[in-house]
């Protein structure tokens, strides 16, 4: 950090946690989809198409990586990673969103709801709005004219 920038607050750092227990699960589930790819085994829904299962598993890997990334920039304080985890965030309300009604999932889209919540407050906390803001200043912001 530079000289004239300030500690991400305790609300930032665990957004970061919680947006990095995120990328944990996205990366369990990738490992679930490598295993049943490996294994051969679809459930007897349709057609098996492995290479279909693995760009699958590719594509959510690749997601889940940014999602990490994302998790660990906020819990050290990096600005940048604060915008991806707002829209993951957002993204994942809609998904709770969709369980809540037209799925008839209420459960399901509580429990979805839950994280996405907390981490948004995390990072539109009075603390976490002045860090923000902090960092738009000139590092020279607070010296005194000569």
């Amino acid at each position: 950090m530079s000289a004239g920038a300030i500690s991400p607050p305790r609300t930032v750092r665990l957004a970061g946690a919680l947006t990095t227990v995120e990328a944990i699960v996205g990366l369990v589930f990738v490992a679930a989809l490598l295993i049943r790819a490996g294994a051969g085994d679809l459930g007897g829904v349709g057609t098996f198409d492995r290479g279909q299962t693995y760009g699958e598993a590719g594509y959510f890997g690749v997601l889940s990586a940014g999602v990490l990334a994302a998790g660990i920039g906020l819990w050290k304080g990096k600005h940048w990673a604060r915008t991806p985890s707002l829209l993951l965030q957002l993204l994942l309300l809609g998904v709770a969103w969709y369980a809540l009604g037209p799925s008839g999932r209420p459960l399901i889209g509580v429990g979805i709801a839950a994280l996405p919540v907390v981490i948004l407050w995390s990072l539109f906390n009075r603390g976490a709005r002045v860090w923000t803001m902090r960092m738009s200043e000139a590092p020279d912001a607070d010296a005194e004219p000569r």
